[in-house]
């Protein structure tokens, strides 16, 4: 099998954007849908076919990849263009979405004869672009070797978690992986805020840890872009964060554990968005510490 496929994208936001250009420049055809058009548009320049409906994208794909904000939403399309899919079509499906939810479109996949890969994928807006988006991804042995080159095209690293996506194995890895960046993320708004507070400044902060087991890049990563006011374009959404925090919430609780820190992190982002932060960086969820919004 030649290593050149046509691949749709459906949905070019923050990832899906940075995904479809990926697969062009490794010589892929590539077919890019988006609800709001004008969000696909800039992709042409990059050589991709911009569709004007979900069916219209996947017509004729070897590989169909569903980047969109959440299971249900990946199910609604996948319906609008189910009248276009091919038998033997391989559904590689890479947003976060809920463990039900995976369940859900892979019954999907098995009622159209799809062959269904659950892929998420970590990383933010940097590594997208760059193509060094770290794939978790669980589906059948003997279809990787359609779905490798998509993998090979935006990521550095491929995490196989199992051959049956069906389980969610993958996802289940990426709503662990995610409970760790929000706590992060959530704990370096506050520290950042309560620093303000006391009148400390956040360089003695970082200087404090620097170099030992409580400093990180992540957390003067985040801290740079909330002290900076480089909080758009966003490397991950505020919105995004607070739907995939209250995912894990829900993991968490069908399975039997509570998880207060995640809950806490959603509470703060959700918080945030709906002060107006919603588009910007998660690292805004700083702002969710005060009852009016202070400059950064």
């Amino acid at each position: 099998m030649t290593d050149q496929l046509t691949v749709s994208v459906l949905g070019t936001g923050i990832m899906g954007a940075a995904m479809a250009r990926n697969l062009a420049r490794a010589g892929h055809t590539v077919r890019a849908w988006n609800r709001t058009r004008a969000k696909a548009e800039p992709l042409a320049a990059e050589g991709v076919h911009i569709a004007g409906t979900p069916a219209e994208a996947v017509r004729g794909a070897d590989v169909v990849l569903t980047m969109l904000h959440d299971g249900p939403v990946a199910l609604d399309t996948l319906r609008e263009a189910a009248s276009a899919l091919d038998p033997g079509t391989t559904w590689v499906q890479s947003g976060t979405a809920g463990l039900d939810d995976v369940a859900a479109l892979a019954a999907f996949a098995r009622e159209h004869d799809l062959v269904f890969y659950d892929a998420p994928v970590l990383g933010t807006r940097q590594p997208a672009e760059a193509g060094k988006l770290t794939v978790l991804a669980a589906g059948p042995a003997e279809g990787r070797d359609r779905v490798t080159p998509v993998f090979d095209a935006v990521g550095v690293r491929t995490v196989w978690t199992g051959e049956d996506g069906a389980t969610a194995a993958a996802t289940r890895l990426k709503l662990v992986a995610n409970s760790w960046v929000l706590a992060v993320t959530a704990a370096a708004g506050e520290a950042l805020a309560l620093a303000g507070a006391l009148d400390v400044d956040p360089r003695d902060f970082f200087d404090v840890v620097s170099g030992g087991p409580l400093d990180m890049g992540y957390l003067r990563a985040k801290s740079d872009l909330v002290l900076d006011g480089r909080l758009t374009p966003p490397q991950f959404a505020v919105s995004t964060a607070a739907k995939d925090a209250r995912l894990i919430v829900r993991a968490g609780a069908e399975h039997g554990v509570r998880l207060d820190v995640a809950e806490a992190a959603a509470a703060r982002m959700e918080r945030a968005a709906a002060r107006g932060h919603g588009d910007e960086d998660m690292a805004a969820a700083y702002f969710a510490s005060f009852d009016d919004n202070p400059s950064a």
